[in-house]
């Protein structure tokens, strides 16, 4: 009688460091993706309201000689720019003034609200005494808008 000699199992196939290496790089890829794609959907966070001390001090801030003038583009599409100056009355330097302009249909429908820098950091800010000149583009505003200026509100003040 022969020796049993039980038969060998087959042998596990072994993973190669590379191999390894792309599947944890595949799955940090997706991850990724996934985190990337879910925050893209989410809507930014609205701008914060005008503090306290800023809602006191819009009385200080002039807007003048504001004109809205409408011309076609090279692309062929309509921009309304709205030029003006800022003058700051009070005693405090602004380094930032936001402005909403909004716009509206012809039955006095809001048709777009939206919110532009007109002084910035990079401007150097608005001294005491001091007037600006700014302008502002706008390509998006939709056709039932009733084509008479915005509505100007100061949305936002950053002091120095």
């Amino acid at each position: 009688m022969a020796a049993y000699s039980p038969a060998k199992p087959p042998a596990k196939p072994v993973l190669s460091p590379v191999t390894v290496a792309i599947g944890v790089a595949l799955l940090v890829g997706i991850g990724l993706f996934v985190y990337v794609e879910r925050a893209s959907r989410r809507p930014p966070a609205p701008p914060p309201p005008l503090t306290g001390a800023a809602k006191a001090y819009v009385r200080n801030l002039k807007l003048s000689d504001v004109n809205m003038t409408a011309h076609e583009s090279y692309m062929k599409q309509s921009v309304v720019e709205i030029t003006g100056n800022i003058q700051n009355t009070g005693d405090r330097v602004v380094q930032q003034v936001e402005l909403y302009c909004i716009f509206y249909d012809s039955a006095g429908l809001l048709v777009l609200r939206e919110r532009v820098p007109i002084v910035n950091k990079k401007m150097g800010g608005l001294a005491p005494g001091e007037t600006k000149p700014f302008r502002l583009a706008f390509d998006t505003i939709p056709e039932s808008w009733n084509q008479t200026p915005p509505q100007y509100v100061i949305a936002g003040i950053e002091f120095a």
